[in-house]
């Protein structure tokens, strides 16, 4: 299923191409601008040699490039769909996606189509113009959504959602992808969550499950990365914290207050009271405390399990 697509891949038609592998080429142009065989192969549900002559077909037409990518290897050639027109027809004419880039930018565009691809049933939001018109129209202001500036000559633009990860959401859920590069660290991964962590907040807020999902390719990675987004979930409080606690809290401050001694006898003198005091309100601040996702997961894919930087 491509729901998500909302018919576009038909604007492809003008270009010679229909049926499935409109969709496909309207999938990567959307999600990554770039796309492996074995990957069209696995969309597509056909052998690699037609998957093989798809590519030369869109390179034939002067839509596309295909080559072995300098610094990255084990994943075969990368065919970059680059032509203006074609992702103007799908609505996308400035998309970065066309454009060349560096060895793990291009890695983490394939990574996040490779999820994209076994998840074709998920609402996802494909462009930045989506995302943000998505988040808006459930209140969420974009001094909350994930955002780089960017300065030129021409002036300064801000862009949000700039790493261009998979977003999908429903009435029910929202769901994010990071797609690991290849990093030996969780620090980007962490400053990832970092931006997210607003947005993720006024979702739960609003009753929306939030799941975030780390794709990778080895087991190191994929290790590294379920440690982090289980601590992001099971950070989760209640919202509220108890009122038993909280009443004790007010008991012990009153107590202070009006010189109550003989209550603060009960918790072992002024100074055990005062101990006490701080140890609820730790205790209250970590109720009230909300998990940043309700469910954190890694993924590792197989078609790119190979790559390997040079």
């Amino acid at each position: 299923m491509t729901l998500h697509l909302n018919g576009r891949e038909k604007a492809l038609e003008t270009f010679g191409w229909t049926g499935r592998k409109a969709k496909w080429i309207a999938l990567v142009c959307l999600h990554s601008g770039v796309f492996t065989r074995a990957q069209a192969t696995r969309f597509l549900d056909t052998h690699h040699e037609r998957a093989r002559r798809m590519a030369h077909a869109l390179v034939a037409q002067g839509l596309a490039s295909e080559e072995t990518v300098p610094g990255i290897r084990g994943i075969g050639r990368v065919c970059r769909i680059y032509a203006r027109s074609l992702y103007r027809a799908l609505g996308a004419e400035h998309i970065r996606h066309r454009r060349m880039a560096s060895p793990d930018v291009l890695l983490r565009r394939l990574l996040s189509l490779d999820y994209v691809i076994e998840h074709t049933d998920l609402p996802w939001l494909p462009t930045e113009r989506e995302k943000v018109r998505a988040f808006e129209a459930l209140g969420i202001g974009r001094e909350l959504l994930p955002s780089r500036l960017y300065r030129g000559v021409a002036g300064d633009t801000r862009r949000y959602f700039p790493l261009k990860m998979p977003v999908a959401l429903d009435s029910t859920r929202a769901v994010f992808v990071y797609a690991e590069p290849g990093h030996e660290t969780a620090t980007a991964l962490r400053s990832w969550g970092a931006t997210h962590r607003g947005l993720w907040h006024a979702l739960t807020r609003l009753g929306r499950s939030v799941e975030a999902v780390a794709v990778g390719r080895t087991k190191d990675e994929t290790a590294r990365a379920r440690s982090v987004l289980r601590g992001w979930a099971e950070a989760a409080g209640t919202g509220e914290s108890d009122p038993a606690i909280r009443n004790e809290l007010a008991r012990i401050e009153r107590a202070i207050l009006q010189g109550a001694v003989q209550i603060l006898e009960e918790f072992g003198g002024l100074q055990a009271a005062l101990k006490r005091s701080v140890a609820l309100e730790d205790e209250v601040r970590r109720q009230a405390e909300r998990g940043a996702v309700r469910r954190g997961r890694a993924w590792r894919t197989t078609r790119l399990a190979g790559a390997l930087y040079r």
